[in-house]
């Protein structure tokens, strides 16, 4: 073990997986929601258009 020091060095931890596969999955979720967001508005505008306001 003394001689091959890297294989010691290169740990990382069980934790250090399941925090990446989060952090990506967070960040990959929030672009998806901006992105549905931008798009989603100028449909619903659309939408409100073509039915009219109901009026109470």
């Amino acid at each position: 073990m003394i001689a091959n020091t890297s294989i010691v060095l290169s740990y990382i931890g069980p934790g250090l997986g399941s925090d990446v596969i989060t952090a990506v999955m967070g960040f990959l979720t929030s672009i998806f929601l901006a992105f549905f967001a931008i798009i989603w508005y100028p449909v619903k505008m659309v939408i409100r258009k073509f039915r009219g306001k109901k009026e109470e």
